[in-house]
């Protein structure tokens, strides 16, 4: 199955929303404990959330009970997941979702044609299923791959592999494969066509495309195992923005960076600045990591193809890069920007999440509401209708 451009994605959402989405349906693992009823008596109530994770037209959320909801792809509105599973984790690729449940078990759904729900098939699935053989504690959904982490810290990948992002050295694989090296992983990350992490010993590590040096390790150099990130610096998140492939030109310039917070809390990025996605204030590209402008301390990051979000430590969020949809969230959907601007309507956000190839954001609160904001054609602010937003909207009740 050939990997797709952007401008082929809306195309492909009719299989992917079907997938994801219509039978029930970015950094944070329960066994079935049968289906929840709430939704089914109260479908009108907003639903609380304590993790929300943007896809690239669609968006999955938890519930404070561990319950999984998905909107877009044509949904305007929360679905169930189906199953009734509960989890504490959760993450939105392109085209599949995956969670962790609290005893530790994976599962994935949606598209599998590179076999990125590591379930040993291509066979896409409209309900989750299990990851086999391994007891993970976070899991990452790439765009055609998957990266997560076990309880004993070893970081496994599995998907497609045309780059080196899965960081095995060896080929695609359609079950877990242990990312090289026998590094001890806090977190991975998988992207679009790269693949970054933090070691417990908070060094930076990415591998796979490196077209644009979003590897960070000072050259333009592919690499297929982990590559340390240059600058000596120590950090404790490190994220892949958008990494596509050279042949695809349209219908956005081809662009691959990465962000990261040290251990200091302060955001650096680096590869591509297409549209200042790396926030230095300047359109320079850069092969090592830069500081962002304004000097901010950040308690949480996250970055997507053309644009990255962040949380300071006043619960103000703030974004940066390209906002030809809203996705900055400040109230006008034009133009960029080369360093953070805040995101409009002075909501204290707990955290924020970008879509990993898509143009919308989405943060939560402490109290639980979930908000979204830039492109909206397929439903994936969830806010009941198809407006591109350029401010937070609410999600809303569930379908």
């Amino acid at each position: 199955m050939p990997a797709l451009p952007l401008g082929r994605l809306t195309a492909a959402w009719s299989l992917a929303g079907t997938a994801l989405i219509a039978s029930g349906c970015s950094e944070d693992t329960s066994s079935p404990s049968g289906p929840e009823s709430a939704p089914a008596l109260a479908a009108a109530a907003a639903l609380s959330f304590r993790q929300v994770s943007a896809g690239t037209d669609f968006s999955c959320g938890l519930t404070t009970g561990g319950l999984a909801y998905c909107w877009g792809g044509g949904k305007t509105k929360p679905t169930a997941v189906p199953g009734g599973r509960r989890f504490v984790q959760i993450s939105s690729g392109d085209r599949h979702s995956c969670a962790v449940t609290s005893e530790n078990r994976a599962y994935c759904w949606g598209r599998n044609g590179w076999g990125q729900l590591g379930d040993g098939s291509t066979t896409d699935r409209s309900t989750p299923v299990l990851v086999p053989g391994r007891f993970f504690r976070q899991i990452r959904a790439g765009y055609l791959h998957t990266c997560a982490i076990t309880t004993t810290d070893a970081a496994f990948c599995w998907g497609n592999n045309d780059f080196g992002q899965l960081g095995t050295g060896g080929a695609q694989t359609l079950t877990p494969a242990r990312v090289a090296r026998g590094l001890l992983w806090s977190r991975v990350v998988a992207g679009a066509s790269h693949t970054c992490g933090v070691t417990k010993d908070n060094r930076g590590y990415c591998w796979g495309a490196n077209f644009f040096g979003q590897l960070g390790d000072g050259t333009k150099t592919r690499r297929s195992k982990p590559a340390l990130i240059a600058g000596g610096r120590t950090f404790r998140q490190v994220v892949p923005g958008g990494g596509w492939f050279p042949d695809f030109v349209e219908p956005f310039v081809d662009d691959g960076h990465s962000c990261a917070l040290t251990t200091d809390n302060k955001a650096y990025c680096w590869g591509s600045n297409e549209s200042g996605v790396l926030g230095s204030g300047t359109p320079a590209n850069s092969v090592t990591p830069v500081k962002v402008a304004g000097d901010r301390s950040y308690q949480i990051l996250n970055t997507g193809v053309t644009h990255t979000c962040a949380v300071n430590f006043s619960s103000a969020a703030f974004c940066w890069g390209n906002n030809s949809e809203g996705q900055l969230g400040v109230g006008s959907g034009t133009g960029s920007s080369l360093s953070p601007v805040r995101v409009a309507g002075g909501i204290a956000f707990s955290s924020v999440n970008v879509g990993i190839l898509g143009n919308h954001s989405c943060g939560w609160t402490s109290s639980g509401t979930a908000y979204c904001w830039g492109r909206n054609g397929s439903g994936q602010l969830g806010d009941g209708t198809t407006t591109q937003r350029s401010t937070p909207v609410a999600v809303v009740g569930p379908i």
